[in-house]
């Protein structure tokens, strides 16, 4: 049961500071209300460090090397941290927004930026990290 706890307190330190990052990123990039960039940097930056999550558990001899537990590791940044981090909430308000306005172009370019943009960071941080481990 100790171990359950400790998973909860990864996961909400990971959380709480996924949220406040993800707040300094939009006050930081959202000056064009037209366009939700600071969302949108928020996703596609979430990927790229989920990417390099995911290519860090997926190497778990590196983290017994360095003397961490995976686990540990996943829920604090890919559960806990990109989890508030990034929004899909966000997405589709924003989304439903930009289509209420009749912002048609703007709201498709969006909703690709993100899917295809989202992808493409989460396969760059997942490629670098192997590269960097060589």
């Amino acid at each position: 049961m100790k171990v359950i706890g400790l998973s909860y307190l990864f996961v909400a330190v990971g959380g709480a500071l996924g949220a406040m990052a993800r707040y300094a990123l939009n006050v930081l990039m959202q000056r064009d209300l037209a366009f939700p960039w600071g969302t949108l940097s928020a996703n596609l930056l979430g990927c790229l460090a989920m990417g390099v999550v995911a290519q860090l558990v997926a190497s778990a001899a590196w983290f017994n090397e360095a003397g961490f537990v995976p686990d540990q590791y996943r829920l604090l940044f890919a559960i806990g941290f990109c989890g508030s981090f990034t929004t899909l909430s966000a997405l589709v308000m924003e989304l439903h927004t930009m289509l209420h306005r009749n912002e048609i172009l703007n709201s498709f370019s969006y909703l690709m930026a993100t899917m295809l943009g989202g992808f493409a960071c989460f396969y760059l941080g997942f490629v670098i990290t192997r590269l960097l481990r060589l």
